[in-house]
This record gives structure tokens, sequence and C-alpha cells, in this order.
């Protein structure tokens, strides 16, 4: 008679064996994470790269098969991406150390024999004399000129002490971010039809529904934020040229630059009406700041909620929560990641709560894919 056998039986053995292979899973994860916090961001900013930039890559990558493609191709993608990023900032640095060496005089000049205060202010009801009394005790007075630049100048000095190990840590992060998008490049193909495969293993076909939102999500906000950014620095840089303010080309750029963040370039165009206000100059201050507030309250309102939006189907509410709530917990990164998490929640929300018939709206498997989630034949 055959002895009864003690192992346990092949379906509790299977459940055994998933059960430890999501927690040793699990494990090395967090492992993982802990030991890349470091390069997080640039792996993050990588991966925003290459799913804004894979449509174009593909059309330039296509011409060109076989060894050149694979290698040659995604290096000097990813070069230009690199020149594309670093010669704007390079620019502006000339720009801006040119236009100081116009300034610096102007600065030492008014250090030795003070700044007398614009006659507008005797103009300005309420608050003008009061402005005017600081500035005769504090500008005006060449002893009291000296003595602020001179705290200025320490507070700069201090300022630069401290930052200049967050300026290498950024050119660090830069070099590895560029690095990452060479592999994402190159690798791109391979890794979608993995992570496809793995979507359908864990969640089935509507995990590569909520994946086709973030990353609709993150092209939106790419377009949304970055070229909208650009057209209300240059709209704004021909305001400024036209009126007569003193270096546009640089302000215009501060204000591009400002414009990616949602409401971030009234800090520029107030300050630069500001400006031009206390030089007499009130026309061309209403100018500047009516400008400005037509184009921001344009493109932040009805543009920006339409391109980050519309391609992922999420309403302006979760697209302004998304961009503010991203910056404010991830830095500058969180304006891409936010909008694409955001996506994720509202997908996850229409896949529990609408009808099979309204999700099955969403977008639909690419050609050679089953639509009951079987992988799509690999090409050679």
């Amino acid at each position: 008679m055959a002895m009864a056998s003690s192992d346990p039986a092949p379906a509790q053995q299977t459940t055994a064996q998933v059960r430890a292979r999501l927690a040793l899973a699990a494990v090395f994860a967090v492992a993982g994470i802990w030991v890349l916090h470091d390069f997080l961001p640039a792996l993050a900013w990588a991966i925003v790269l290459a799913i804004a930039l894979w449509p174009l890559y593909r059309r330039v990558q296509q011409p060109f098969p076989g060894p050149v493609g694979r290698m040659v191709v995604p290096l000097l993608f990813t070069t230009a991406v690199g020149v594309l990023f670093a010669a704007p900032l390079i620019l502006l640095g000339v720009a801006v150390a040119h236009e100081m060496r116009l300034i610096f005089p102007k600065i030492m000049e008014i250090r030795h024999s003070g700044l007398a205060p614009p006659e507008i202010l005797n103009d300005i009801p309420i608050i003008g004399s009061s402005i005017a009394e600081w500035w005769n005790a504090n500008l005006a007075d060449p002893t009291m000129a000296q003595e602020m630049f001179g705290r200025v100048n320490r507070l700069a000095a201090e300022s630069a002490r401290e930052h200049s190990g967050e300026i290498i840590r950024r050119f660090v992060t830069f070099f590895f971010t560029l690095l990452t998008l060479f592999f994402l490049l190159r690798n791109g193909a391979v890794l979608t039809e993995e992570l496809r495969t793995l979507s359908d293993r864990v969640v089935g076909e509507r995990g590569e529904r909520i994946g086709r939102h973030m990353i609709d999500a993150v092209n939106g906000t790419v377009v949304g934020l970055v070229l909208v950014g650009l057209a209300e620095g240059v709209i704004l840089g021909v305001v400024y040229v036209l009126v007569g303010l003193p270096y546009p080309a640089s302000i215009g750029a501060a204000t591009a630059v400002l414009a990616v963040i949602p409401f971030g370039a009234p800090v520029i165009y107030i300050s630069s009406a500001v400006y031009m206000f206390m030089s007499g100059k009130a026309l061309a201050a209403i100018v500047i700041f009516a400008s400005g507030s037509v184009v921001v309250f344009i493109a932040d309102h009805f543009v920006r909620p339409v391109l980050i939006g519309g391609s992922a189907r999420l309403p302006f509410l979760w697209v302004l929560l998304g961009l503010l709530g991203g910056l404010k917990t991830l830095g500058f990164i969180g304006l891409f990641l936010g909008p694409a998490i955001m996506a994720a929640l509202i997908a996850l929300w229409r896949e529990w709560t609408e009808p099979p018939a309204a999700v099955a709206t969403g977008p639909r498997p690419p050609a050679g894919r089953s639509s009951s989630g079987g992988r799509r034949a690999r090409r050679p």
C-alpha cells in the first residue's frame, strides 16, 4: 500500500509561490528605489522626454535600419536634445552677462551718488509720499545706498556659496537624464512590448488603457506647458520691444521660462510694468500689464486645459490640481508627472464606475494585437 504524500496540493503550492514571488518583488522594488533615490529625478525626466519625443524619434529612425538605427540614431538624437536644452541656457547666460556689464557702471554710480526718487511718486495718491520718504532715506542717500548694496552683495555671495553644490547636482542630473534617455530610445520598442506583457499579466487589458491615458497626459502637458510658455514669452517679448522696455530679450526669455509654471509669468510682466510706471512711462506700464494679463488668462484658462485635459479626458479642475500639486510635492518634474497621476486616477474611476460600453470607447489596441490582451507578434 502506497504511503500518502505529505506534499501540499498543487493549487496550494502555486498560491504560496505566487505570494512569495510578490513579496520578493516588493522587497527588491523597495530596495531598488532606495538605492536609486538620488537618481530618480534623472530617471523621471528621461521617461517624460522619451514619451514626449518618441513619435518624432520613430520618424527619424525609420529610414535607418540595422546598427545605424539602433545605435547611431539614438546617440545623435540624444545629443540633439542635450544641445536643444543647453543652448538656450548658454545664450541666456551670455545675454545676461552682456547686459550686466552695461548695468554694472550704473550700479556703481548709484552706490557712490545715490538714486533720486522718480517724480511720478508725487502723483501716486495715499502711498506716494510714504514711498518717496523711504526712497530718500535709503536710496537717495549715498551712504545708505552703499550700505544697502553692501548687504545685497553679501547675501548674493552667501547664496552663491550655498547654491554652488546644487548647481553641480543639477548638471549631474542632466547628464544622467541624457544617458537614460539614450537607452530608453535605443530599447524603447522592446521595453514597450515587455510593459504590455507585464500589464496584461497583472491587471489585464484595462492596464494598457490606463497607461495610454497617462502617456496622453504627459504629451499634452509637454505641449501645454513648454510650447505655450514659449509662445507667451515670444508674445510678451514683442510687447516689451514695442513699449521700449530695457533688455527685452532677457526679460522675454525669463517670461518664457516662468510661463512654463502656471501663474509664473505674472511675476515678470507685473515687475516690468511697475518698473515702467516708476520710470514715468505710465502708458507703457498699462500696455504691459494689460497685454500680459490677457495672454496669461487665455493661455492658463483656455489653451492649456484643452491641450492637457483634452488629450487624456481630464477635467480642468484635475488638470490644475495635478499641475500645482505635482509642482509642490515633486518639484518641477511634478508639473509633468502630476497630470499623469491624475489621468491614471480618473481612468481607474471610470473603469469602476462607467458602464463597460463607455469604457470601451477608450484607446483601441494597436494593429496586430487582439482585444483580449494577447501579445502582438514581435518583429524580428
